[in-house]
């Protein structure tokens, strides 16, 4: 199956080797350059001892090299994210059983000393990729982190089925081919990758790095977006942010994903991809994307959230309806996809077996904690999560949801809702951006919310900020650090 998620690059790099695979700002990365790079790198990966290994690595063209060596090679490949402490990313080498650390530049590896056992940062002249070596459609291709923003990172093994199957849905969703740019914002340890690279090198297409030193610089990236003549672009809401004012028509293809779209990012969609189509994709690490739902400019300019939208091809979902008369229509989605994990790694402690269940069918089913409901056209929206749950004055209330509200308000830019202990009582905080120009005051965001959450939900403090929220390296909000 490694064969089947390779093959693509592989013709490629013979068919046409000249053809761009990598954009960076630094210049241009043909597919036979690519090739040469992954197969130094698999030459010198021979030499190590067998089993699974970790690329500690920032995007680059030598980290994506390294990577697709160990594919070839047949290794199972863990990507960390690399702003973990060193305490934490050791803990999670060992569990994932990753005797070999590899860092693709000495710069890398001098950040973590003792951690790192190998630098291979390949060599252009090296010889081309071999023959990726045949494994099994259940043997293990990544394994992935979940953000760890509720706690310690779970890692999430994918096979090389699962991986080949979602690349033949992206390349054939999206058009990922020859003359096609695809943007890649996300990091490399982020599942966002699985389409924006790997599937984009297995169907011919080139991607387009965003360099992570300047990745929040909103200048850089909107330059280097318009050098790159990109036309498939996917992205959280702080991407499209980022991209300020700028008109891109070549864009065929705009995926939001990763976080609720507030209502001014989705407006300014048509007006900077005139001649895109948009959709909204929903998914988890644990079982990839899931859902997904086109829409157009009059629904992108619409007040409130965007639905969820319907299964992908091959995906089973189930809505399992809570007793709870405050959780009254709404329910825990579960789902099954052609592209989820088996299960999380043995050896992550404490982690909860129940996430994954036997339906009714006989079948494995992932519980994403996502809370959904049905709007009476039938729309399935997210609401939250279950396990955000919180019990304010006897009454149990969403912070998710709480955010969602105060995004639906022009004048704010990002929300995240905090609670904290007052003796034996809960009380919530809410840190809101405005944006430059607002004078949007406290007073007026509690009257904004007053008209559409229940009173125990109404956030006690409201504190109102200028910059931007920290994040996470996947490019979530970064609660934990807001938090504290």
């Amino acid at each position: 199956m490694t064969a089947d998620l390779l093959s693509g690059f592989i013709a490629r790099t013979k068919t046409d080797p000249a053809a761009p695979a990598l954009l960076t700002r630094a210049g241009t990365v043909a597919y036979g350059e690519l090739a040469a790079l992954a197969g130094r790198a698999q030459a010198e990966l021979t030499t190590l001892p067998p089993g699974p290994v970790a690329v500690l690595a920032q995007k680059s063209p030598q980290a994506i090299a390294l990577v697709l060596a160990c594919l070839a090679a047949g290794r199972p490949v863990l990507l960390p994210p690399i702003d973990l402490g060193p305490v934490a990313l050791r803990e999670l080498c060992e569990r994932a059983g990753c005797e070999q650390v590899l860092a693709a530049d000495a710069e890398q590896a001098a950040e973590h000393p003792d951690l790192v056992t190998r630098v291979i940062a390949g060599d252009s002249d090296g010889p081309p990729l071999p023959q990726p070596a045949p494994v099994t459609a259940a043997h293990t291709a990544f394994i992935l982190t979940t953000s760890g923003s509720t706690g310690t990172p779970k890692l999430v093994p994918l096979s090389s089925g699962a991986v080949t199957r979602f690349t033949d849905w992206a390349g054939d969703a999206f058009g990922l081919g020859p003359g096609e740019v695809v943007l890649n914002y996300a990091p490399l340890n982020f599942d966002l990758c699985l389409l924006d690279i790997w599937a984009t090198l297995r169907h011919g297409g080139c991607v387009a790095l965003v360099d992570p030193a300047v990745a929040a610089n909103p200048r850089h990236v909107r330059d280097f977006f318009a050098a790159s003549q990109v036309t498939v672009v996917q992205g959280v809401p702080m991407l499209y942010q980022l991209l300020g004012e700028g008109e891109f028509p070549r864009v065929r293809h705009v995926i939001v994903t990763g976080d609720h779209a507030p209502a001014p990012v989705r407006a300014a969609l048509p007006q900077r991809f005139p001649n895109a189509r948009y959709y909204n994709v929903y998914g988890c690490t644990e079982t990839n994307d899931s859902f997904w739902h086109e829409f157009d400019a009059a629904e992108a300019a619409a007040p409130g959230p965007l639905p969820i939208g319907e299964p992908l091809p091959g995906v089973v979902a189930v809505y399992e309806h809570s007793p709870d008369p405050q959780r009254a229509g709404t329910a825990e989605l579960l789902v099954r996809t052609p592209f989820q994990t088996t299960g999380y790694l043995s050896a992550d402690p404490g982690t909860p077996a129940a996430r994954f269940v036997t339906g009714a069918d006989g079948r494995a089913y992932f519980r994403t904690g996502d809370l959904v409901r049905r709007d009476p056209d039938g729309r399935l929206f997210l609401v939250g999560r279950d396990d955000f749950q919180l019990k304010v004055r006897g009454v149990r209330v969403n912070p998710e949801q709480i955010e969602r509200v105060l995004l639906e308000h022009d004048d704010v830019v990002e929300a995240v809702v905090v609670p904290a202990r007052d003796g034996g009582e809960v009380r919530l905080t809410a840190f809101v951006r405005r944006a430059h120009t607002s004078g949007l005051s406290g007073l007026r965001l509690r009257a904004h919310c007053a008209t559409r959450l229940p009173r125990a939900a109404i956030p006690s403090a409201i504190r109102l900020v200028e910059h931007p929220f920290p994040r996470t390296s996947t490019g979530k909000v970064d609660r934990k650090r807001i938090a504290a």
